[in-house]
């Protein structure tokens, strides 16, 4: 049973039955919910995982010699993992761990790009769809269906290739198949609050359908956004891998996972380090989001 929290400190203050004020009571809700976080295992697993991840992305030049990413020293190619090289050298000689290390930046990089576009695209159809109904909602969600009848990473492919290879056109690719499920639950979260009080109150006042949009129902729909936002983050990551296993994502010499991994595949038998490494590290950065998201959801079910 948990202690009860000391008058006059933070935490008192933060689980107060009463708040004073409205930011108050928005901290003490959100404190509440890092509480229930904090007790699931293996949320607090992924949320570790999630935070290693950032902080070898920004730190990586303290980390990692960012000139061995690229350096080729042919003498000492398909080295095993030593002291010297940790995680041991590539078919060109390069140093393993620095790659690893300096490609989490690019692993980062697509999943906040990927994040930035899909959330407004998907709010921007699923919103209006819910709102107004009738003709906008069936004309937006049958183009929202039509997206969706495809496989996630066979349509990704399909744009990349259409667009060419680099990282700014996988981001585009993935994007552009990953925005359906956001608009279809930005509808739903829309359709159950369009005839709530404090919306045909704010409609009374004479207030339009832009700002009742904006300002009433977007900040009800972001958290479920973003809760699904994060479930979807290693299937971000797996697709941006797959295309770059296959050549469409980030360019040699950018030390892409992905990549990595295909060019380790010549010589997994002998060599297997070489393809291993950077594929245990996509799937421990894809079980880091999973856990987390999984926790998150639980935060925001229990919430609700």
């Amino acid at each position: 049973m948990a202690a009860a929290p000391v008058p006059g400190t933070a935490r008192a203050w933060l689980l107060s039955a009463a708040p004073a004020s409205r930011t108050q009571a928005r901290c003490g809700r959100w404190y509440r919910a890092w509480l229930d976080f904090r007790r699931n295992p293996l949320a607090m697993s992924g949320l570790i995982i999630v935070l290693l991840l950032v902080a070898m992305a920004v730190f990586a030049p303290l980390i990692a010699e960012r000139e061995a990413v690229t350096r080729q020293v042919l003498e000492n190619r398909l080295q095993p993992p030593s002291w010297q090289h940790l995680f041991g050298t590539d078919e060109l000689g390069r140093d393993i761990f620095a790659r690893v290390v300096f490609g989490a930046r690019i692993t980062l990089i697509i999943v906040a790009m990927v994040g930035i576009i899909v959330v407004p695209l998907g709010l921007l159809v699923g919103l209006p769809a819910g709102y107004f109904g009738g003709v906008v909602d069936s004309v937006l969600m049958r183009i929202t269906d039509i997206f969706l009848a495809f496989p996630r990473l066979v349509l990704a492919l399909a744009f990349a290739a259409a667009l060419g290879p680099g990282i700014e056109n996988a981001v585009i690719a993935i994007a552009l198949t990953a925005w359906p499920p956001y608009a279809r639950l930005a509808r739903v979260e829309t359709l159950t609050r369009r005839r709530a009080e404090f919306i045909q109150a704010a409609e009374l006042q004479g207030a339009s359908h832009t700002r009742i949009i904006a300002t009433q129902i977007v900040p009800l729909c972001l958290p479920s956004v973003i809760i699904r936002l994060t479930l979807d983050m290693a299937g971000i990551i797996l697709t941006a891998a797959g295309l770059g296993f296959l050549g469409l994502g980030a360019q040699p010499p950018s030390p892409e996972w992905g990549a990595m991994v295909s060019s380790g595949r010549q010589v997994l038998l002998d060599q297997s380090w070489v393809a291993t490494i950077p594929g245990l590290a996509i799937f421990i950065v894809s079980l880091g989001f999973n856990l987390l998201s999984d926790g998150l959801r639980d935060v925001g079910d229990a919430r609700s």
